[in-house]
């Protein structure tokens, strides 16, 4: 069994990627960044891709069982300075396009991803209201942090994921929540030991020549009134001889879970290339790591196959 994917707010693919990699098909995207529409059409090229979420027309979606949304985390990220607008920002407040368009069209189920500060935003009150337009269209729903580092991403990146399935919460927890790491007593605990150096602390690389970084990054944001790029205030590439860089933007994706080159234009005009840089560094610290889309992905995939087979020995049973 396969299943389609209509992605929106699609960035430069970290969820399509991560989807696909766990065997779904990416059917249709939705962005409105220029930069980020030219690498998304590099990738899947003659997929429909629509601009403005504000505007699009629910019938020209094409089928498709599960809906993925990274919306914009702009005013609802922690990262900014001063108070936060939340859902009723101008960016995060997209989210009730993306409503709209669920509830004229009602998905088989839905993925979220935004920043965790979603949770904390207005004391709480924003995180209840996507749970409650998700229940008021007949959704069940789930939701977890996850943390890219657990995924085989060199970067200490926390999100939250909301997983929602209509009318059918057979299995939903499993997507997101692992029962199996809590069975059984605990392990007595012995005597502590010395303690382990902090991720950030611990350095890799050639201690003669370099270059030498950090093990973890810390989370790599796309802008910010604090820090802007590749958060270059603290991940950074030094040298023993004294010499110190950012990341380059191949080194950025890496950190993000992507291949290198994901985001190079195939037409790249060498005499533009900082401006290239900056719109690289702005799309990846804007995107979702792939690795994580991609274990969200293999578990909800198991469970609507689950749901599917399901269905058909009550069917077979019925008659």
């Amino acid at each position: 069994m396969s299943y389609k994917v209509a992605s929106f707010f699609s960035g430069i693919g970290g969820l399509d990627l991560g989807l696909e990699r766990a065997g779904f098909g990416v059917v249709y995207q939705c962005e409105v960044k220029e930069f980020c529409r030219e690498i998304l059409t590099q990738h899947w090229p003659g997929l429909p891709l629509d601009k403005d979420i504000r505007i699009v027309d629910d019938t020209e979606i094409p089928e498709a069982e599960v809906w993925a949304a990274g919306f914009p985390c702009q005013d609802l990220s922690l990262a900014r300075m001063g108070p936060r607008s939340g859902l009723r920002g101008a960016q995060s407040g997209l989210f009730h396009d993306f409503m709209r368009l669920v509830r004229a069209r009602n998905p088989r189920a839905i993925i979220l991803e935004n920043v965790h500060g979603l949770l904390s935003s207005h004391g709480g009150r924003d995180f209840g209201v996507v749970l409650t337009a998700l229940d008021e269209c007949g959704y069940d729903v789930s939701w977890r942090v996850l943390n890219s580092k657990d995924h085989g991403v060199p970067q200490q990146r926390r999100r939250v994921y909301v997983v929602a399935m209509h009318r059918d919460r057979r299995g939903l927890g499993e997507v997101l929540l692992e029962p199996e790491c809590g069975r059984g007593d605990p392990a007595p605990r012995g005597p502590d030991g010395k303690k382990p150096p902090s991720l950030f602390q611990t350095i890799i690389g050639d201690p003669v020549k370099g270059p030498l970084v950090k093990s973890i990054a810390h989370c790599i944001y796309a802008e910010s009134a604090r820090h802007t790029g590749t958060d270059w205030s603290r991940n950074y590439v030094w040298y023993p001889d004294g010499r110190v860089r950012r990341f380059t933007p191949n080194e950025t994706e890496l950190a993000q879970g992507f291949p290198r080159d994901w985001t190079r234009p195939s037409h790249f005009d060498e005499k533009k290339a900082d401006r290239i840089d900056s719109l690289r560094y702005h799309a990846v610290g804007n995107s979702v790591s792939p690795p994580v889309a991609e274990w969200v992905g293999h578990r909800l995939m198991t469970v609507m196959r689950a749901q599917d087979v399901d269905g058909i020995s009550e069917s077979i049973a019925a008659e």
